[in-house]
């Protein structure tokens, strides 16, 4: 386990070892009473069943090369596929698609690029159940539509793999807590695919939170703000329209962890404070009809469809120490892309997506600035910069997607792995993360009222520990 510095203000700001949050140890779902407001009693927690115990802290098995089979190869999964095949000490043994002639086809491209061609499963809705069988797997990665998710993710920790989930890793309470459940009883480690919380600025934004550029943080505020219409709307991007059906089920934030979990790891969420409550708002349906209006063609079969969930949906949160975060969720609205990305303390503020700087972001901390002028976020970068990215930032640019911070994610956790390392995100951060999907749904049914967030960690969050906030010591050597 990497040591945290002696001298970190990390330690020094904000109590997070304060005597406040120590003496919620061993209360279970025990949260501040600050934090908790007349409408949202604490939610229950329940007791671990036979044979689970905690997996804080607990690492990988060592292996000398990890062996990943792939669950899902439309557009993402294949993308990442390729991700997989050429971190350093990785190789794809299998992959698998409902459709057989998408695990050809991904199997084609990796021995075109000089890879070893991984076994194929498709065909039929029992698939990856059959790939799951095979010993030369040693980490599941699952990219299918979100409703696959709990069950395909549970199913490979029942088969001893680890597993890499896309998002949401489940979209009910029940779900999320059958996953921390099941990963405590198979002792196989469970990882929310969550490629931003590796971005660039998200990680600087965190070592800066960490060493006090900040001062004590109060707030936070991200999200997952992108015009998908035209993609929503096309015949084949998003295999059977999955992703546009669910705006006509559900009412949920769905996708708001892009923005939220570098605010949480910026907070040390589950590593000494958690979320406590959350509150949703949502605007009118409105955009998806106007797009459609406009220019889908009367014989579309979305013309057969009504749309419930909100354009914009807003998640308030608050934690067991009184911060607050804002997370949001659009992709309805013609807008441009955006995650928000915004942390701000005591001393100061940093906020993504808003400036002109070559690095995107701007920032405001005393004593450095005054006169009420934001400056370029670029010299704090080049000061706060993540050691991942100064190691393997130029194999990123070239081998990963969304700017490089999916190969730094599947670096990272392939190196963990070789080094029998505890993970970045661990299920109780992953389940925590997905939490507001069907959070939202409850809070908006019941107009708006705060809802509890549970303790999926059941009283380990009050301990300081390390997460994305590693160091470069720790890794392999890779040939």
């Amino acid at each position: 386990m990497p040591e945290i510095p002696a001298v970190s203000r990390r330690l020094l700001l904000g109590g997070t070892l304060a005597t406040g949050a120590t003496l919620a140890a061993g209360l279970g779902s025990a949260q501040s009473a600050s934090a908790v407001t007349a409408a949202a009693a604490p939610a229950a927690t329940p007791g671990r069943g036979p044979g689970q115990k905690s997996m804080i802290n607990v690492p990988f098995e060592p292996y000398k090369t990890v062996r990943v089979g792939v669950i899902g190869l439309g557009n993402r999964g294949s993308g990442m596929t390729t991700g997989w095949s050429v971190v350093p000490g990785c190789v794809v043994t299998a992959v698998c698609d409902i459709r057989a002639d998408r695990a050809r086809r991904t199997a084609d491209q990796l021995v075109a690029k000089g890879k070893p061609r991984p076994a194929e499963y498709g065909g039929s809705t029992d698939s990856y159940a059959q790939m799951l069988k095979r010993d030369d797997i040693d980490l599941v990665y699952i990219a299918t539509p979100w409703e696959f998710h709990y069950e395909q993710g549970k199913a490979a920790l029942l088969a001893d793999k680890h597993v890499v989930v896309e998002l949401p890793i489940a979209t009910e309470l029940r779900e999320l807590w059958d996953l921390v459940d099941t990963s405590e009883r198979t002792r196989k480690n469970l990882m929310l695919s969550e490629n931003c919380s590796y971005g660039r600025n998200e990680l600087a934004m965190l070592k800066a939170a960490h060493e006090g550029l900040f001062g004590d943080i109060t707030n936070g505020h991200g999200g997952y703000l992108h015009d998908l219409r035209a993609l929503l709307f096309s015949n084949t991007y998003y295999t059977d329209s999955w992703r546009r059906l669910w705006h006509t089920r559900s009412t949920a934030s769905f996708y708001a962890m892009h923005g939220l979990a570098p605010i949480a790891a910026a907070m040390d969420i589950n590593r000494g404070d958690r979320m406590t409550t959350l509150k949703a708002t949502a605007t009118a349906p409105k955009g998806l009809a106007d797009y459609r209006e406009r220019f889908v063609p009367k014989s579309h079969p979305s013309w057969n469809e009504t749309y419930i969930n909100g354009d914009l949906v807003t998640c308030a949160i608050e934690t067991a120490k009184g911060r607050t975060i804002r997370a949001e969720h659009e992709v309805s609205s013609p807008r441009p892309y955006s995650r928000i990305n915004s942390i701000a303390g005591s001393r100061g503020i940093f906020e993504d997506y808003a400036g002109t700087s070559t690095t995107g972001g701007r920032i405001y901390v005393e004593p450095d600035h005054g006169g009420h002028s934001w400056r370029d976020f670029d010299t704090y970068r080049k000061e706060f910069d993540h050691w991942l990215w100064k190691k393997i930032g130029d194999d990123a640019a070239n081998n990963g997607g969304h700017g490089g911070m999916d190969y730094v994610l599947q670096w990272r956790t392939v190196q963990l792995m070789r080094a029998g390392l505890v993970p970045d995100i661990d299920v109780y951060d992953s389940a925590a993360w997905c939490a507001p999907v069907p959070l939202s749904v409850m809070s908006l049914a019941d107009k708006g009222r705060p809802v509890a967030i549970p303790d999926f960690t059941r009283g380990g969050w009050v301990n300081l520990r390390t997460g994305l906030d590693s160091r470069a010591g720790e890794m392999p050597p890779v040939s």
